[in-house]
């Protein structure tokens, strides 16, 4: 028998994280836009599926010119999704069902709309002049510096009010706070400990390492050509200036120093960017840092490879001071990872090597809401866009809503079951085969075999917080080992279409805990992988 997880572990180490979406979810009162009800109304699915926690997407108070993450009030609900009373209760009611909430924070800037932003904006003397980052223009009335938003143009809006530009990392109805400041930083942990005060068990700190920049305002400098396509201004400079400020570090010890004060809550790091890894590693560090920390290195891959998956995963070993990392094949802002990484036609024997190789992997794995069901990323057509990159940039950005689409819940109700009226974005037409009704009626179906899959790391300490080492990883095949003190896996996975060899190295193995695709030992078919305990 596997070792029991000990009693003492940390309840979010290993754990499995869903991301809800909260617009398209549920929608509970009819609008056609999910909600924090519906969201309630539908915990009942995350729970049977075995996951830990949830991860919310932004709820608070927003014009939603970013669908929630312009925030113009930190300590509300936005009326779009319900009330204080309606999260109240789904803290609740996901507590009942033995599910931790973790919901976002976005500690980079605000909305506009925000009260510290007006207060700013109004003059240099404002009682907040200096919460966001305002500069003075060139001689010639040019921004301060060359620097550039992630959905175009300079990062750079004037203010007549101020006779000043203020800065934005995204769009201008998002300007960048100055959490140098402390005042600032003040400000940001009440609001945490507002959500803590009502029984929150951890955050998701969305681009955290784009809270700080260079107070000198230096330019960045310019980015070789690596023949990657170039669609924004933004994709013509290193970011070496406008993000990723050293004194992050000190911001993340006070989050954690505060959430220590709550007892075992959880945080997790959104890191993206040209240093990703080793800010990663940076905010997670020892244990008076963040918990976890997740990148990029998957959501945006176009081919999964076991070549990437060795890459990845060998720069968090198991070692003394070494952060704990979490995973993510998908998430809001990502295409669809089948739409990515498989032909249609492999789409189901792929969906479930690849959730086998998520549930296998060292870390925390996040199941972003659908990928259960096996749902495939969505064509937009321009005028339902409701992204304002995609808008922007159409068409060489690649739609976020099209990984948007409200969840399928039941396969032959209006709607699909997600609400009574149309939607805010259509559901994608091969959907509702994929419903969650569907999927419940068939004891073959990928979201049976999810099921299984979060059951089975729940009962194996060594899939759940074991070391990993990578044994192969060549063309096709990619095989590890997950090992505790008292137990040792061999996952072996054929990431290719065409059978591969059986490695010679697992010839002696023979018990199997999980066969994926008919693999079995000595056989590994297309897209085929066996978990077997040594």
């Amino acid at each position: 028998m596997p070792d029991p997880i000990p009693t003492d572990f940390p309840w979010w180490k290993g754990a499995v994280i869903y991301q809800i979406y909260p617009r398209s979810f549920q929608d509970s009162n009819g609008d056609g836009i999910g909600d924090l009800a519906g969201i309630t109304q539908r915990l009942e699915h995350v729970a049977r599926l075995g996951a830990d926690a949830i991860w919310i997407s932004p709820f608070f108070t927003s014009p939603m010119r970013d669908f929630g993450y312009d925030i113009a009030d930190y300590c509300d609900v936005d009326p779009i999704f319900g009330t204080i009373a309606d999260f109240d209760a789904l803290v609740a009611r996901a507590h009942e069902l033995g599910l931790k909430v973790t919901i976002d924070q976005v500690y980079a800037h605000t909305s506009d709309l925000h009260a510290w932003f007006q207060d700013s904006r109004a003059g240099r003397s404002s009682d907040k002049a200096d919460w966001y980052v305002w500069a003075d223009p060139k001689p010639d009335g040019s921004p301060p510096n060359n620097w550039q938003s992630v959905f175009g143009g300079p990062a750079w809006t004037w203010d007549a009010r101020r006779g000043q530009y203020y800065m934005h990392q995204f769009l201008a109805s998002q300007p960048q706070l100055n959490v140098h400041l402390d005042a600032v930083q003040d400000a940001l942990l009440d609001a945490m400990r507002f959500w803590l005060d009502r029984g929150v068990d951890g955050f998701r700190l969305d681009a955290l390492n784009h809270s700080m920049h260079d107070p000198q305002l230096r330019d960045n400098p310019p980015a070789p050509d690596d023949g990657k396509p170039r669609t924004r201004p933004f994709d013509f400079q290193i970011r070496r200036y406008n993000q990723s400020h050293p004194d992050v570090v000190g911001f993340v010890e006070r989050i954690r120093a505060l959430c220590d004060d709550y007892g075992a809550v959880f945080t997790m790091a959104e890191v993206g960017g040209d240093l990703a890894e080793k800010e990663m590693k940076a905010y997670t560090a020892g244990d008076a840092r963040l918990n976890s920390a997740y990148g990029f290195n998957f959501l945006y891959a176009p081919v999964l490879t076991p070549a990437l998956v060795k890459d990845t995963v060998e720069r968090w070993p198991d070692e003394p001071g070494m952060g704990w990392p979490s995973w993510a094949f998908e998430n809001h802002d990502a295409p669809r990872a089948l739409s990515r990484w498989c032909a249609p036609e492999d789409c189901p024997a792929f969906a479930r090597l690849k959730m086998a190789l998520l549930m296998a992997l060292r870390g925390n794995p996040i199941l972003y809401q659908g990928e259960e069901l096996g749902i495939t990323q969505v064509d937009i057509p321009f005028e339902r866009l409701q992204d304002p990159e995609a808008i922007a940039n159409w068409p060489l950005t690649l739609s976020r809503d099209g990984a948007r689409t409200p969840l399928p819940w039941s396969a032959s109700a209006a709607q699909a079951g997600f609400s009574s009226v149309e939607p805010w974005l259509p559901h994608g037409e091969d959907h509702l085969a994929l419903a969650v009704d569907a999927q419940e009626a068939d004891p073959q179906s990928l979201l049976a075999f999810t099921r299984d899959l979060l059951a089975l790391r729940k009962a194996h300490p060594a899939l759940r917080h074991g070391a990993l080492d990578v044994l192969i990883a060549d063309e096709q095949r990619l095989m590890f080992r997950r090992r505790t003190q008292d137990q040792s896996l061999l996952c072996l996975f054929n990431l290719s279409n065409r059978a591969a060899e059986w490695p010679l190295e697992a010839a002696g193995a023979d018990t199997v805990i999980c066969a994926v695709n008919r693999a079995a030992p000595g056989i590994l078919p297309a897209h085929g992988a066996l978990l077997i305990e040594e």
